[in-house]
């Protein structure tokens, strides 16, 4: 493979806007035009049933990729590695076989490690560029320099072991964690074989770069939060189409079907779902959620969990619909009550947010805020990007409103959340019976305050009857 230089790099630090000239749309009859191309702004706002903005070809995509990925690379890693105080970062992965962290690093024509891909990043100090290796034998893109010539050294783990000590780094950071999925990527074969190529006097210098993994993965640029919004949409405009007759008639269409639409609707447009969609019902007369073959009738509240993943970044929203019985304009006023109620829990939720203050702590502050209104409320909120459940201290779980270790990590700047959670309310006009009122919007910390990136859902969906 061919293998790109600095030149090249270098040109991947040019605005991403260039990429955003989407000559072709998957589902597009025609050009796209100019003004169809433009980034989508972040808006606290969400619209009613949306359009579909246009979905970039494979190719658009990949130029898109790697621009924000080169980005990512020249800036957030100098960044995390010096806060951290790691002067060399050791990441290695099999094909089929990648941690989550080497996977975030392919470029997008590379879309799984080849045979054994090991990356180093190395800071010098002093100011000078962090080196970024790959002891493999293939490239990655142009984006981390080749360092092993299997000729002249035919063992790859001694070929990083001369590397290292050439280098003789205070701090060797591998991915290996008890806690966090994504800073455990160093399987005990490969610890094995890397410890015993590492010279002895440098063992001691091994620690853990479960920090780094998370913070790598945790942390959004200005790149790819020009896009978010764009994604967000696509993603509401999608549950705009399943929650319309378009896809649902009362009276035939089953909470199943809707589920497989999504499926269908996604593979339609060349998009792919991180999760299998849920839909369910809630009906006047019948204790909790009803789903799958259940029929969706006038007078049902629904509920969906919708997810994509596109150009490497995940959403993931909770919305829901009502459907209208025949001469009903509106949905009843309990049920209004209690999805505003739910704002009111992402309210107390999202001004609890404050740079370095833990997850379990901004739960203890939203829920007692939750409480002291009069609010019933379960918060379940977790970071969001390169993964659906991402990388970041998780802020609660629906089964476990307590502290939890998972919790305890602090919440960073420039980060991404779904805020995800719920209230219960008894609703008057079904009896007093009581109401799972779920809601999940995607949003961004800038380190001051919480922004959705694509709005909110504050008024329930209508749904004719017909």
């Amino acid at each position: 493979m061919m293998q790109m230089g600095r030149t090249t790099r270098a040109m991947a630090k040019l605005t991403m806007l260039a990429a955003i000239t989407m000559s072709t749309a998957i589902l597009s009859s025609g050009p796209v035009h100019a003004d169809d191309a433009a980034p989508i702004a972040m808006s606290q706002t969400e619209h009613a049933a949306p359009a579909l903005p246009p979905i970039l070809s494979p190719r658009d995509r990949a130029v898109l990729e790697n621009r924000i990925l080169a980005g990512r690379l020249d800036s957030i890693i100098p960044a995390i590695m010096r806060e951290q105080g790691i002067d060399l970062w050791l990441l290695m992965a099999r094909e089929y076989f990648e941690e989550p962290v080497v996977a975030s690093m392919l470029d997008a024509e590379n879309m799984h490690a080849r045979r054994r891909t090991i990356l180093i990043f190395h800071d010098p100090g002093e100011g000078q560029p962090v080196e970024r290796l790959t002891v493999s034998r293939y490239g990655l893109g142009g984006l981390f320099d080749p360092a092993w010539n299997p000729d002249e050294q035919p063992d790859q783990w001694q070929a990083v072991a001369g590397l290292i000590a050439a280098r003789d780094p205070a701090k060797i950071a591998i991915n290996t964690s008890d806690l966090s999925q994504f800073g455990d990527g160093m399987t005990l074969s490969q610890y094995d074989r890397f410890m015993s190529a590492l010279p002895p006097a440098l063992h001691e210098r091994v620690v853990s770069g479960e920090r780094l993994a998370i913070r790598w993965l945790e942390t959004r640029t200005p790149a790819e939060l020009e896009i978010y919004p764009t994604i967000v949409r696509i993603a509401h405009a999608v549950i705009g189409e399943a929650f319309s007759r378009k896809v649902i008639t009362p009276g035939v269409t089953t909470a199943e079907q809707v589920q497989w639409w999504y499926r269908d609707r996604l593979m339609q447009l060349g998009l792919d779902p991180w999760f299998h969609p849920s839909v369910a019902i809630q009906r006047q007369g019948t204790k909790g959620m009803i789903e799958g073959d259940a029929v969706i009738q006038p007078g049902d509240l629904l509920w969906t969990d919708f997810g994509i993943t596109y150009l490497r970044l995940n959403t993931d929203t909770q919305h829901l619909a009502y459907v209208l019985k025949p001469g009903e304009t509106e949905a009843p006023a309990g049920l209004r009550a209690g999805l505003a109620n739910s704002n009111k829990v992402q309210d107390f939720l999202t001004r609890a947010f404050t740079t370095g203050r833990s997850g379990n702590e901004a739960l203890k502050l939203a829920r007692a805020g939750a409480i002291a209104a009069g609010i019933d409320p379960s918060i379940y909120t977790h970071p969001i990007g390169n993964h659906g459940h991402g990388a970041g201290p998780s802020i609660g779980f629906w089964d476990n409103q307590n502290p939890d270790p998972r919790g305890d990590g602090p919440i960073n700047a420039d980060t991404a959340w779904s805020i995800e959670l719920t209230s219960y309310a008894a609703v008057p006009e079904w009896g007093g019976q009581m109401v799972d009122f779920r809601t999940e919007e995607d949003a961004f910390f800038d380190g001051t305050s919480v922004r959705y990136i694509d709005g909110r859902q504050t008024e329930i969906t209508l749904i004719p009857s017909g």
